[in-house]
């Protein structure tokens, strides 16, 4: 059972960001059952309810913008973020997250059941799923060459990376010029062209 002391803090911290009643009521949710499962599987490092927000939901609201409506794939989904914060948020996203760990992949199910949200958990990596590719792939905190991803992003589509900058690889191009905000953040948009390079006229 949820602590009701985490639900109003974690209620109070996200209703801080600005969000709408029903964003945080399901965010909320979600960090309720973190904080759970939490405690026999190491999901975050953040310990106290705002450490959560901040850590989990906070660093993704800048991305909320940048992804178009339709189908998005979540790549090492573990803890949620930003893949489950994003479905969350965004109705109009058929989100699917990638997790190889079972008890991830075990929480990630209760959480998106608990959070009233449909979303497609499937329990494989990223080089084993058979697909379709999605409009929009995210990736957060992992260090994936971009060529691998490619076969996940469907073309025309967009690659958003949160973290370390990656090498720029076939078959992407960064899109420029980007936010400066969300390069400040750690935020780095890639698109795979819906015509190949070597094809162009």
């Amino acid at each position: 059972m949820p602590d009701p002391n985490d639900t109003l803090a974690h209620t109070r911290a996200l209703q801080a960001q600005g969000l709408g009643r029903a964003a945080v009521a399901r965010l909320a949710t979600y960090l309720d059952v973190l904080a759970e499962w939490d405690r026999r599987v190491n999901l975050t490092g953040a310990r106290a309810p705002e450490e959560r927000v901040s850590l989990l939901v906070e660093p993704v609201l800048p991305v909320v913008g940048l992804v178009p409506a339709g189908t998005l794939i979540d790549v090492g989904s573990g803890n949620g973020s930003p893949g489950l914060v994003l479905a969350l948020l965004r109705d109009d996203l058929e989100v699917t997250l990638l997790e190889p760990r079972a008890r991830r992949w075990a929480f990630l199910r209760e959480a998106c059941r608990r959070a009233g949200r449909r979303v497609s958990v499937v329990r494989a990596r990223h080089d084993a799923y058979p697909g379709p590719p999605a409009r929009t792939v995210t990736l957060r905190a992992l260090s994936l060459p971009l060529e691998q991803l490619a076969p996940l992003v469907a073309p025309g589509g967009r690659l958003i990376v949160m973290g370390a900058r990656p090498a720029l690889a076939a078959p992407f191009e960064e899109e420029e010029p980007g936010p400066e905000r969300t390069r400040a953040a750690g935020i780095w948009q890639f698109r795979r062209p819906a015509v190949p390079r070597d094809t162009r006229q």
